[in-house]
């Protein structure tokens, strides 16, 4: 007997089974179910081709499967389940399913397992879920917090490499250990959310968690399910969200994990034209098989439903997309019309999508898509694929290689900066400035900068503050804000010491000054989606590589106006429209000294004088400093009276 109802097994078989992972896996019965010692666990796993299976359990770590290992027994019903009723394991021990096929004997861990050994160890542990949560106010308010004229800053975080313990091995935190110091952080920046790269687990270190093995396993790394739940329950109750990257697109081939898991391509398509990923080296999920889609489902709703996660980016939801995507001519199969669509992802993640906000409305997913496939934001019954938001890929390729050239020569690339909001509505953007950017080569942001150590930190300042005040959310991986030298390296700590330097104190303080800003002016974040937010002031000054724009509320009242210069040479009496005349208050300058600049500005506010200038009926005459952003919002004029 197992947890399995005959409904269960026709919904998996069907593939609409949602929550496969409370029945599937080895549990504790529930009330009234099996024997009466009420520690039995109950496996169940899912191996329609193998011929025999067993699950062996062995103390506190797992060891081999011995002849005592206890025997599974196949359903008679065809659904390819197996199940029994395991006496005296306890919590803790490991286990791990040997199920023998015409192709040999392996041992696999299970695929719905709650929790996994600390790797380099494979094995299963048996494991609980109870956890007494203390985020009550949090959920109760999340929805208005994750909307989407909401402000949303992410503060994008790998677990093991944020704060290492030097003097003891250099280790990574605990997630104990990590949850009052990251949530102290996070709010000290005034970032809304963190975004984890992913923690469910994954053999190689290496992968940073994008070679997945265990879609319901937080990783044993850093501690139990219980501890992780204690990370998210601290960074809720400091008013931080949570979002968590997750990979339904393909998975490593290891031995233990998913691959040819009953001596089959069970989980995987069979023809590697279909089933292999030549980027990645990995399996491809077929997505075609019902209970394959059930899987990932349960997987992605079990986050949400367990660990109150706040939303889920997935991850290459182009790779899942384009059945040619990273292949040649000849290396890919058409679909059923000719054409390089993949139907039976597109299914998915609709279903996905639309499964995720029936149950979660107060959540977001988000996908990590790389093209310009259309509608990804938009909900199903338009025809979209029904996803909260994208990453706007776009944006960040264009901007960087702006800011790469040498300030001499962007005039001759003005088109890379005005070019982006020809299509920032088209979809529901975050702008990302991600973990990818600063890996594999690539240096870190500032060391991307063209100029000497001045001009670069001054780069780096502008940079941000057109991110920030370009419509879109804002995504910025960890040591970013620290303008940070060094290439992000995995197994070490960020450069927390670079703090000590007043350039690379100033760009932490203008981050959390950009923080402060984007959430407190309503014109900043309201309307990120909408054209109506958005407004040219000039873009077409490419001569002298400045910029100006307004950012519009749902309120004519709630408006800012930004102005920026792409070079070091600072422009004096330079004239911009405004929409409306008196006082303008300059509430964020990027070269204040406080940031590092050289301190030129417009002594904190300044007058629109009724004079015509770029179709306004009004115009201020500014300093502009050199490589920098300003943000000026309209004083109320009982204040400007005053």
């Amino acid at each position: 007997m197992c947890l399995l109802s005959e409904h269960d097994i026709y919904s998996s078989a069907e593939g609409s089974h949602q929550t496969l992972s409370d029945s599937f896996g080895a549990h504790r019965p529930p009330q009234g179910h099996g024997p009466p010692k009420a520690r039995l666990p109950v496996p169940s796993v899912w191996a329609p081709n193998a011929e025999k299976e067993r699950i062996g359990c062995h103390g506190a770590r797992y060891n081999t499967l011995g002849p005592d290992s206890h025997r599974l027994h196949r359903r008679g019903d065809h659904s390819g389940i197996w199940e029994g009723f395991i006496a005296g394991p306890t919590l803790g021990d490991s286990y791990k399913f040997q199920i023998t096929s015409r192709m040999g004997t392996q041992e696999k861990a299970d695929p719905f397992a709650r929790q996994s050994e600390e790797p380099p160890r494979s094995a299963s542990r048996l494991c609980t879920l109870d956890y007494s949560w203390s985020d009550d106010e949090w959920m109760a308010k999340r929805r208005a917090i994750n909307a989407l004229d909401a402000p949303l800053s992410i503060y994008e975080v790998h677990l093991g490499s944020w704060r290492r313990v030097p003097e003891d091995g250099n280790r990574s935190l605990s997630y104990r250990e990590m949850a009052h110091q990251l949530a102290a952080y996070v709010t000290e920046m005034g970032f809304t959310h963190v975004e984890l790269m992913p923690v469910m687990e994954h053999p190689f270190y290496g992968s940073w968690g994008y070679q997945t093995t265990g879609y319901f396993a937080p990783t044993a790394r850093y501690g139990t399910p219980a501890d992780f739940m204690f990370l998210i329950d601290t960074l809720h109750q400091a008013g931080i969200g949570v979002i968590l990257d997750w990979v339904p697109s393909h998975f490593p081939a290891d031995g233990h994990g998913l691959a040819n898991f009953d001596g089959t391509c069970l989980y995987e398509h069979e023809d590697p034209r279909q089933g292999f990923h030549p980027d990645w080296k990995s399996s491809i999920f077929n997505l075609g098989r019902n209970e394959v889609r059930g899987f990932l489902m349960s997987s992605a709703l079990f986050w949400l439903d367990k660990y109150h996660v706040d939303g889920l980016r997935v991850d290459a939801v182009a790779s899942m997309l384009y059945l040619d995507y990273g292949r040649a001519d000849g290396e890919w199969i058409p679909n059923e019309h000719g054409g390089r669509e993949n139907l039976e992802s597109m299914s998915f993640l609709r279903s996905l999508n639309e499964a995720v906000y029936r149950d979660h409305p107060d959540v977001q997913t988000m996908a990590e898509e790389s093209t310009a496939w259309p509608m990804v934001s938009r909900p199903t019954y338009m025809g979209g694929l029904g996803f909260g938001m994208k990453w706007n890929m776009g944006w960040m390729n264009d901007t960087l290689k702006y800011f790469q050239q040498q300030p001499l020569f962007r005039k001759y690339q003005h088109d890379k900066l005005t070019f982006t909001i020809w299509y920032a509505f088209t979809e529901n953007f975050v702008l990302p400035l991600s973990h990818d950017e600063v890996v594999h080569g690539k240096g870190s942001l500032v060391g991307k900068m063209p100029g000497d150590e001045w001009q670069q930190f001054a780069n780096l300042r502008l940079l941000y503050g057109l991110m920030w005040a370009h419509p879109g959310k804002k995504l910025l991986f960890m040591g970013g804000e620290l303008g940070q030298r060094r290439e992000w390296q995995h197994d070490e700590s960020l450069e927390w010491h670079v703090l000590q330097y007043p350039s690379h104190h100033g760009v932490q303080s203008w981050v959390k000054d950009l923080n402060r800003v984007y959430r407190q002016e309503k014109a900043l974040h309201e309307r990120d989606f909408s054209g109506d937010g958005f407004a040219w002031i000039d873009a077409q000054n490419w001569e002298e590589s400045v910029i100006s724009f307004l950012r519009y509320g749902k309120h004519r009242d709630d408006t800012v106006l930004v102005v920026c210069n792409f070079t070091p040479v600072p422009r004096h009496d330079y004239v911009v429209g405004a929409p409306r005349g008196g006082q303008w208050q300059e509430v964020l300058n990027s070269d204040a000294t406080l940031y590092g600049g050289s301190g030129m500005g417009n002594l904190g506010q300044a007058e629109a004088l009724p004079q015509a200038a770029h179709g306004h009926g009004h115009s201020l005459s500014l300093t502009v400093p050199p490589l920098s952003v300003m943000v000026f919002k309209p004083v109320p004029e009982n204040r400007a009276s005053s």
